[in-house]
């Protein structure tokens, strides 16, 4: 797909959510077109209509970097979890002052996204599994993993968590009573995708 027609369904799809110059889209644009040609080779998403991955990937992982509660120029972002850079890599382009690291154990899947967020200077790629990860972050974030996965690293590696998840994996965000959720917010496409954001309560010693 070309540039023109995917900034043509990119900006339909998102609707005025986010406000990206063309230089933003462009750089969209490259991840994508990496991305459909190594999904020929390794399993990077199982959604093969590029119409659907524009807004299955690009834009949900668009409008929850929008949505992201106190996350100012220089917050740390880690995806956990990332496989082909979602949603870790629209929010880098979303928010250039930003710091996104991008974790995933998958060796492959991490040589792709280091290939294709070459020319994007806020990414960094750790090819390693969560609990092996030894940094701090202001966020934890993940899309498309269990959310007790992501939960086990809380508040070990942040205490706060952000999840694009389904709406059948809502009541697994209460199975941590130290974490304080705030409203669950639907994304605006029609599969009931949710944003969810929380924060380790104060005063917890849980690691």
């Amino acid at each position: 797909m070309e540039l023109p027609r995917f900034a043509e369904l990119l900006s339909a799809q998102l609707g005025g959510i986010a406000d990206l110059s063309a230089s933003q889209i462009s750089q969209l644009h490259s991840h994508f077109s990496l991305l459909l040609q190594w999904n020929q080779r390794i399993n990077l998403t199982s959604v093969r209509s590029p119409e659907e991955i524009i807004t299955r990937h690009y834009c949900e992982s668009l409008y929850f970097g929008v949505r992201l509660p106190d996350a100012p120029d220089g917050t740390a972002i880690a995806d956990l979890g990332s496989g082909a850079g979602f949603p870790g890599v629209p929010m880098a382009v979303l928010r250039p002052g930003w710091r996104l690291i991008l974790v995933e154990s998958h060796q492959r899947k991490a040589v792709f996204l280091r290939e294709s967020t070459r020319a994007l200077h806020n990414i960094r790629v750790l090819a390693e599994r969560a609990e092996s990860v030894h940094e701090r972050f202001d966020w934890l974030v993940s899309r498309a993993v269990r959310p007790a996965e992501v939960l086990a690293q809380v508040p070990r590696l942040s205490s706060k968590i952000g999840l694009l998840i389904g709406e059948g994996e809502l009541g697994e965000l209460h199975t941590r009573r130290d974490v304080r959720w705030s409203d669950s917010i639907r994304a605006p496409w029609g599969e009931k995708r949710f944003c969810a954001f929380g924060e380790v309560s104060r005063g917890t010693t849980r690691s």
